[in-house]
């Protein structure tokens, strides 16, 4: 897997700084981070990990980045080892003594940005992948999630967020103005790109196992209902009938420690369709989007989706759900598609107006690929990281 290319900032204030990146799994560090922490380091910077320990712990020493061990560490709903995660962490920092502390996820931001505090680390960063709660949600959860984001922002001096409604957001929660900074999100360009030949679409059809005359709706995720696949089960059952030249390819690992995990009696009724593959985890989804038609998200909720951002770069045309994160990854008529959430009729249509209409696909996947170009270049995303930690830097006197 390749990274984003060499810093274009000046990189001379961050050069031999240690920064310590948190997240709660490895897999973060790895596939999500991975490409900014290996540029982080090229630029300089002794860059660490630290999340629960796991597989792709190897894949980051590989890479050049050290990783530590947040044993307490989980995705799982636990107010205690929630604890004991921010009493270790604390440790950690004293022991390593880091000059940044960057945090990412929604409970790793929580007593990451306390921990890196109390351990007197001189700069904290933390990036908001998305607001664990939206205006829709009900009231009690924003007061809460809203509550501990705007309690928690004072113990950092820069709050990068991914989503332009978020920033709009923590106006409103008074997160002082000198610290909000709009990141945006990126890709790896390079390594996304539209398919160069027909033999390499010709072979990505043969990996997802389809025919020539068939219609492939791809999504790329995390095997929960959140993702929206009760709807695009119901949307695949209807589009039996209506369009049966549609097959539904879901590529993704499954997610047990989350209450809304599928299991496997739900990945057996999905197959039970007919119309639905399941691939599992994959690690070459740049090659499978080749052989996607369409690309599918029917989420609830989203910070800014990095699969729709992929499949926009491949020149794949998305469908995608009307919330926050997904308005900013596709221009509905433009790039893609935005439908209501929780409407699986609505859903099943899209997918079938654009099944049967292929210059329109091809259309939608030339823009998705400009937007791709314009706006989710990974590259940048680097930049504006880096210059953040040179500005904090300077004004902390390191």
């Amino acid at each position: 897997m390749t990274g984003p290319g060499p810093p274009t900032t000046t990189v001379a204030g961050v050069a031999g700084r240690r920064v310590v990146h948190v997240t709660t799994t490895d897999i973060s560090l790895a596939l999500l981070l991975g490409p900014q922490l290996r540029a982080f380091a090229a630029a300089g910077m002794e860059v660490v990990g630290a999340s629960a320990p796991g597989p792709f712990v190897a894949s980051l020493t590989d890479s050049g980045i050290r990783h530590e061990a947040l044993r307490h560490a989980t995705r799982s709903v636990a107010v205690g080892q929630d604890a004991l995660a921010l009493v270790e962490l604390v440790r950690l920092l004293r022991r390593i003594r880091p000059d940044i502390v960057h945090t990412h996820n929604p409970k790793p931001g929580l007593y990451g940005r306390i921990a890196a505090r109390l351990a007197r680390v001189p700069v904290v960063v933390n990036t908001i992948h998305g607001l664990y709660a939206t205006d829709t949600d009900p009231r009690l959860r924003r007061m809460v999630v809203y509550g501990l984001e705007r309690a928690v922002s004072v113990c950092s001096q820069a709050e990068l967020v991914q989503n332009e409604e978020d920033v709009a957001v923590l106006r409103r929660l008074r997160v002082p103005e000198r610290k909000l900074v709009l990141l945006g999100n990126g890709v790896d360009l390079k390594r996304f790109t539209p398919s160069a030949d027909a033999d390499a679409v010709t072979r990505a059809r043969g990996v997802l196992g389809v025919t020539p005359d068939q219609v492939v709706v791809g999504m790329v995720g995390r095997l929960v209902w959140q993702k929206g696949l009760r709807e695009l089960f119901a949307a695949a059952d209807r589009l039996r009938r209506r369009a049966p030249e549609v097959v539904i390819v879901v590529v993704g690992p499954s997610d047990p420690e989350k209450a809304d995990a599928l299991g496997p009696e739900d990945i057996a009724a999905g197959r039970a369709l007919g119309n639905v593959v399941f691939l599992g985890e994959r690690d070459d989804v740049e090659q499978l989007y080749g052989g996607f038609d369409i690309f599918v998200l029917p989420s609830y909720r989203e910070g800014f989706p990095r699969s729709a951002m992929e499949a926009a770069a491949c020149g794949v045309p998305v469908i995608a759900t009307d919330v926050r994160g997904c308005r900013q990854a596709v221009d509905h008529g433009v790039t893609g598609l935005l439908v209501p959430v929780h409407d699986a009729g609505a859903l099943a249509g899209a997918i079938e107006d654009l099944a049967r209409n292929g210059p329109r696909r091809a259309a939608m996947g030339r823009a998705g690929r400009a937007k791709a170009e314009a706006e989710f270049d990974e590259d940048r995303i680097v930049d504006r990281t880096l210059a953040v930690y040179e500005r904090l830097l300077a004004a902390a006197g390191r």
